[in-house]
């Protein structure tokens, strides 16, 4: 308990990941990212921005937050070079943003949202339309799977979120399972990469929820970063990423991601959160 308020600690308040044995001359790129599921985050970012660093001639360092907001803010005000956000602040954003690269979850850049609940109990909840004076648990208000497919699905089926019995955000899907699996929430909308990577790694919070909606295909959280910083460290990351597949200390820290590579991204990619988003009152995206 202690180690894991220790790493929370540390994530809320932007401790980085960083090698000190790289020179006050270099150049040093910061990349912003809301907790990933990890039991060793600050461990494995120390691993990533060291691997980045030797293959940049940059000093790499990430940077946490508890959600997509206070990144996006650094991101603009300049205190970060990149981030790895969602797909849709890249969508509400995007005259903003420039791609730098996209994960490759099952080989696909793409990935898709779940519906779950408590495992083995009659709570009556088959789907969306189920929902009708339930407690559902959101991630963060700029996720994709997190809010923004729960709101498309509500209105789909006919139900407003005031006749909802209670609605909150959790502040990370992991924290989503949680709430789910302890009875907090009736139903959690979550990432689908974020819950079967929990069950990969054998988190107890997967093992007492269960699936009971999986949704279209979305482009994967992408790493973006402000348009028009186009400095030549930052295509150095890019390159980097997109080459971690291709060693052996870079498919490493892919496998500890429950990844399977990077790629170029396109906002093609992003035309499923586009529209959904367009569908959305208070999404932000024009329809």
């Amino acid at each position: 308990m202690k180690r894991r308020i220790c790493l929370q600690a540390l994530a809320s308040t932007g401790i980085e990941a960083m090698d000190s044995a790289h020179g006050a001359n270099e150049t040093s790129l910061r990349i912003g990212l809301t907790p990933v599921i990890l039991a060793d985050q600050v461990a494995f970012l120390s691993r990533w921005g060291s691997y980045l660093s030797e293959r940049t001639a940059s000093r790499v360092t990430f940077v946490a937050r508890e959600s997509y907001q206070p990144i996006l803010d650094m991101l603009f005000s300049d205190q970060l070079d990149a981030a790895w956000i969602c797909g849709y602040p890249f969508v509400r954003y995007e005259s903003q943003l420039s791609l730098l690269c996209v994960p490759l979850y099952l080989g696909e850049p793409s990935y898709q949202a779940y519906l779950i609940r408590p495992k083995g109990t009659a709570n009556g909840i088959g789907g969306w339309d189920d929902l009708r004076d339930k407690v559902l648990a959101y991630s963060d208000p700029l996720s994709n799977s997190g809010w923004l497919v729960a709101q498309a699905q509500l209105a789909k089926v006919g139900i407003s979120p005031g006749e909802l019995k209670r609605t909150f955000f959790a502040h990370g899907h992991r924290n989503v399972a949680q709430a789910v699996a302890s009875r907090l929430a009736n139903a959690g909308s979550i990432d689908g990469y974020v819950w079967e990577t929990m069950r990969k790694q054998g988190m107890a919070a997967i093992s007492q929820t269960e699936i009971v909606w999986k949704s279209e295909e979305f482009g994967f959280p992408p790493l973006v970063t402000r348009r028009g910083a186009d400095q030549p460290a930052l295509a150095r990351v890019q390159q980097a990423m997109i080459s971690m597949a291709s060693d052996k200390a870079g498919q490493e820290l892919l496998r500890t991601l429950n990844l399977t590579g990077f790629t170029n991204g396109k906002s093609a990619m992003f035309d499923s959160i586009r529209a959904q988003a367009k569908m959305v009152s208070g999404s932000g995206v024009p329809a």
